[in-house]
């Protein structure tokens, strides 16, 4: 009876560690998302002294693999861009909204995430 209740005891662990590295690496992933869309919408071209603006394409294409680097799959239609701010300082704002799934024997979460390049 000992024996099963230890086999038992650590497979409950096992899956509650499982679950919880999941959950911690899609909040890193999201965390470091946050960090690119913050430099992607930093480094505009008058900024660095180029003639041309990136179109929205450009900064939803550069989003896209910003974020496979970290696992993320996005697609155009999840980026938000807004351009603010004046021609000579031009600010660039970047959302992104996806989800990520966690998988536990049986069951399925869904986490959703919004990663902002700034307030």
């Amino acid at each position: 009876m000992g024996t099963i209740k230890i086999i038992l005891g650590f497979a409950v662990f096992v899956l509650i560690m499982s679950t919880a590295w999941q959950i911690a690496s899609c909040e890193i992933a999201n965390y470091e998302l946050k960090d690119e869309l913050k430099d992607v919408a930093s480094l505009t071209k008058a900024r660095i002294g180029l003639p041309a603006e990136q179109t929205d394409e450009e900064l939803r294409a550069t989003v896209i693999r910003k974020a496979a680097d970290h696992d993320i799959v996005l697609g155009p239609d999840q980026i938000l861009v807004r351009h603010l701010g004046t021609e000579e300082n031009p600010k660039i704002y970047l959302a992104a909204k996806y989800r990520a799934r966690v998988w536990m024997p049986g069951i399925s979460l869904v986490f959703h995430f919004t990663a902002t390049s700034g307030g």
